[in-house]
């Protein structure tokens, strides 16, 4: 069996188990359930903590895992990137308080840095020469400085109200930008079919949260211009109506520009245009 490392808490766990769920994938009945056997699917799937499941797929006998990338970094394992999911974007930044004089990379010399990605941030500082304190801590590290463990602090930044509701501010450039994605153990072949098979399902759950399937009537004399207007993915399929003066087009869009499209189509001469939702797909 395939062994699947998936967070069982934190942001990138239900956006995770939602995704392996559209792929096909049955996932526990209980919260307290740590292990999931699938053998329909000839996959075994582990729920563990964020934090871990890079290092469990780089050294241990995990095959693959959904986790960020900067936990991925963070975690200095040979665990390897194989697929950007789309979800889990997140910003990693510095961040001191508003009454500090700390503005810049360079003003962290000789600081105090609380955080729980210490490897990450320590990497980072020795890149751009700042000798600097790392302070690892599990949570709450926004209220390290308050406390007087650390004079500013590094983390992962979504909306920033957590920082601004501590009193701190971000600043320097970003240390990383992160999203989840799909690990695999170095142990692991690229070319394995197990593999292949869970990345062509998770891919296509990834179409078809990006595309659409957009329908509809166009006038014979007008097809090339529609064409245009939506390309699609290798070409749309165009079918004939009862009324010979009109093609009927069958085509995959994105979901992002949806209606500016159907305003495009509409100024064409496209009439009956119809949109439709898609559950999965293979490319």
């Amino acid at each position: 069996m395939l062994r699947i490392a998936v967070p069982n808490k934190g942001m990138l766990s239900e956006p995770a188990w939602n995704m392996l769920a559209e792929a096909g994938y049955r996932l526990r009945t209980n919260p307290r359930q740590l292990v999931v056997q699938d053998p329909d699917n000839d996959i075994e799937l582990f729920y563990l903590r964020p934090l871990d499941i890079a290092v469990y797929v780089g050294r241990g006998a995990i095959d693959v895992g959904i986790t960020g990338e900067d936990l991925l970094k963070n975690s200095g394992t040979e665990a390897i990137e194989h697929l950007p999911l789309g979800f889990g974007a997140s910003t990693f930044r510095f961040a001191a308080p508003n009454d500090s004089p700390i503005s810049k990379l360079e003003d962290i010399q000789g600081k105090r840095v609380a955080t729980t990605f210490d490897k990450l941030v320590h990497d980072y500082l020795v890149e751009h020469g700042v000798e600097a304190e790392t302070i690892h801590l599990d949570g709450a590290v926004e209220s390290s400085v308050q406390l007087g463990v650390a004079d500013l602090i590094a983390d992962v930044v979504s909306t920033g109200t957590t920082l601004r509701n501590a009193g701190l501010r971000v600043f320097a450039d970003p240390l990383m930008h992160s999203e989840a994605c799909l690990i695999r153990s170095p142990r692991l072949d690229e070319k394995d079919p197990r593999l292949a098979v869970l990345s062509r399902r998770l891919q296509g759950v990834l179409t078809a949260h990006q595309y659409v399937l957009m329908d509809y009537d166009i006038p014979v004399s007008k097809v090339a211009a529609a064409v245009s207007v939506t390309p699609g993915f290798e070409s749309p399929t165009i079918s004939p109506l009862h009324d010979k003066q009109w093609n009927a087009v069958r085509v995959m869009v994105p979901k992002a520009t949806v209606n500016q499209l159907m305003d495009d189509l509409y100024e064409v001469g496209a009439r009956g245009i119809i949109v439709t939702a898609l559950q999965a797909s293979r490319m």
